[in-house]
This record gives C-alpha cells, structure tokens and sequence, in this order.
C-alpha cells in the first residue's frame, strides 16, 4: 500500500474525531443556562420509604436533565451514579456497571455540574464531622448544592441494597439485607447533593453522598468514610428545582402524610 492511502487514513480519521469534538460542543450548548442550575428529580425519598420502588422515568430521559446526580434503579437494585454524563450501577454484589438507557429508576436527583465554589478541609473528617463542619462553611445553608470530591480516601464504607421483589418492603425493612463494604486507600470520586431542611420529604436533608472508584470497579452509598486533611470539596449551587412525579402506580396510593424523617435518618447512616 502506498503511503497516499495511509495519509487519507489519517485524514478520515482526524476528520470524524473533529466531528464528534464538534458535536459534543453543540450538545453542551444546547443546554440552557437556565437548565444547568436546575436540579431535577424524579418521585420524592419519602415515596421511596414507603416502598414505591418500581421505575418509573428511563435512564435515556434522565441524561437529559443533567450529567451528574445520584439515585437508585427498579426495585431498588443498587446504588446510581451519575458522573459525567455515565449512569453507573453499583450493586449488592459488590460490582458496578455501566447502566444502559432503557433501565428506569423509581428515585434520582440530577443536574449539570458546573463548580461554582470550592472548601478545603483543616483536618482529617469522619462523614459525621464532614456534614457538621462542610454545611457551617456553606454560604447559605438554604440553597441545594451539587458536591463533587476526587481523591484518595483512606477508608471508604459503602451500601447497596439487593434487588427487592413484590409484594416491596419498606426501605427501612429493605435496608436490613443491605451489602456493606470497606475499601482501605480508596481512590475515585464523591457524587452527591446537600439538600436544606424544608426539602424533607423530598429528599434527604443535608449531605447524601455516593462515591465510586477510578477504576469504576467498586462504589455505593456512602455510610462513612475518612476524608483526608486538605482535601478539595467543589459545590455547584443549584437554585431552580424540576420534579417530575409518577402519575401512576403505587405512587399515587402512597400514604406520604406522616414524617419519615427518623426512619429515613437510620436508614442513611
């Protein structure tokens, strides 16, 4: 082969990596500015305690509102990360995987993340002293905001719960079978939101945080963890709210008068 046919190869090639450079930009675009400080969400966490577990919105039409966030899947198969723009499943095997458009979820809370402050941590941080110490240094703590962490955590405790089958449990009675794991000298990111106190009901108050590894081999719920002194916590304030709610199924029988919030605060830590 001569070396003209090479160089139109390389040719071609450059030419369909520009397009897609090119078509990627005019995706982002297309996002309104408006729509990159929305938060959005599907059903409410207290929907969720009662044990509305079916899916409900597609992951395909998730990504489209938003390229970072956390939730769960039908039947409250595992734990969903959303990290740059990938749906990911970490599951009660302990494994994670790559979500495909068509899977639903009953919960999730999306947005697109774009860093609008940034805190260092003074010293070294159980997830408990975190939440107290991070939501003090918070410009307001009425606002919702995305927050991102990447780094080495010295320890790293996660959860996913198994797959639940009909008739559903709560998520309190569903929550006991949970998988635990404990990576030691985890590396990978923190995906998650701090949500204020009058969106309980909606969401979970304060800080509900999902991680997963470099290598995309491990992740969950976070339940504790050790967050080295120095460590760099970016926020994204996010002060437009979209909810999206099943207009059938069990949602639309749930009894969500009473407060859940007790249980709720077990079942997270």
């Amino acid at each position: 082969m001569d070396r003209k046919f090479f160089l139109d190869i390389a040719v071609a090639a450059a030419v369909i990596f520009f397009a897609a450079a090119v078509a990627t930009s005019l995706q982002k675009n297309t996002v309104s500015a408006q729509d990159r400080e929305t938060l959005y969400q599907v059903s409410t966490i207290d929907a969720l305690m009662r044990g509305v577990f079916d899916g409900v919105e597609p992951v395909g039409e998730l990504r489209k509102h938003g390229d970072f966030g956390i939730g769960t899947f039908d039947g409250l198969d595992g734990e969903m990360i959303v990290l740059d723009g990938k749906v990911y499943q970490a599951k009660a095997d302990g494994g994670v995987y790559v979500v495909e458009d068509r899977a639903t979820t009953p919960l999730a809370t999306v947005t697109y993340f774009d860093r609008d402050m940034a805190a260092t941590t003074d010293t070294e941080m159980n997830f408990s002293v975190f939440s107290s110490v991070m939501s003090a240094r918070l410009p307001s703590q009425n606002m919702v905001y995305a927050v991102r962490m990447h780094g080495t955590f010295p320890s790293m405790k996660v959860r996913a719960i198994p797959r639940q089958h009909k008739p559903y449990p709560t998520l309190t009675d569903a929550a006991k079978n949970e998988s635990v794991y404990t990576y030691p000298d985890a590396t990978g990111a923190v995906v998650g939101f701090y949500t204020p106190v009058f969106f309980k009901g909606l969401n979970v108050v304060g800080y509900h945080l999902h991680f997963i590894s470099d290598d995309r081999h491990t992740g969950g719920h976070i339940l504790d963890f050790t967050l080295p002194a120095n460590a760099t916590v970016e926020y994204d304030m996010t002060p437009e709210f979209t909810m999206s709610l099943p207009t059938s199924g069990a949602f639309t029988g749930a009894d969500l008068t009473k407060d859940l919030s007790a249980d709720l605060e077990k079942v997270e830590h």
